[in-house]
């Protein structure tokens, strides 16, 4: 029996910038693997502006797999759920993969963001370079195999809930800027405008 719930998983990162390459590698994990009828997998790497297109087909949810900064453990893995205030200058970025940029340009588009679901890993390296380092490479298996993404990808019910019942972590914000993805997603210095 079909739900009709259309979920599009989104691998984003810099393959390129180190540990930026987690969202693609779990994709590429993830491909392998049947999916719930309705997902569709995509490793977006840093074409936001694709994105921000395929957005527009109307989809009930989107799960954004990339590398967060911060000063956590490395490799720690998170699901957050990206709350409704948007930030109040972003720029539309037809180059870049910053998800603020990304909301941007869907919504000068004429399209509005889904319910949105971030499964993110605590980087350790973001410097040029490919691969990941050992704490984020190990975070792949959990992240995919392990349940983070598929609990994201389960429907929620109209209660906010995930998959089983279980309350996605939420990241709290402040009064300026809730929205994990403007706020704790940026990535320093145009990292995500390097093609490389």
């Amino acid at each position: 029996m079909s739900s009709g719930v259309r979920i599009l998983v989104a691998g984003v990162g810099n393959i390129f910038l180190g540990d930026d390459g987690f969202g693609p590698e779990v994709v590429r994990s993830l491909a392998g693997t049947a999916q719930p009828e309705g997902v569709r997998l995509v490793d977006y790497g840093i074409r936001g502006m694709h994105l921000a297109y395929d957005l527009l087909d109307g989809w009930d949810g989107l799960v954004l797999i990339d590398a967060v900064p911060g000063t956590g453990e490395p490799g720690a893995v998170r699901v957050f759920e990206a709350g409704d205030t948007a930030p109040a200058a972003v720029r539309v970025d037809a180059h870049g993969m910053d998800p603020a940029s990304v909301f941007a340009t869907l919504a000068a588009l004429g399209g509005s963001r889904p319910r949105t679901v971030v499964v993110g890993c605590q980087a350790q390296c973001v410097d040029e370079g490919i691969g990941l380092s050992p704490a984020v490479a190990a975070a792949v298996e959990p992240a995919a195999g392990g349940g983070a993404a598929r609990r994201a990808v389960a429907p929620a019910d109209r209660s906010g809930r995930a998959g089983r019942g279980r309350r996605l972590n939420r990241v709290p914000g402040n009064s300026r800027s809730g929205d994990p993805s403007a706020r704790g997603l940026r990535r320093s210095a145009g990292a995500r405008r390097r093609r490389g």
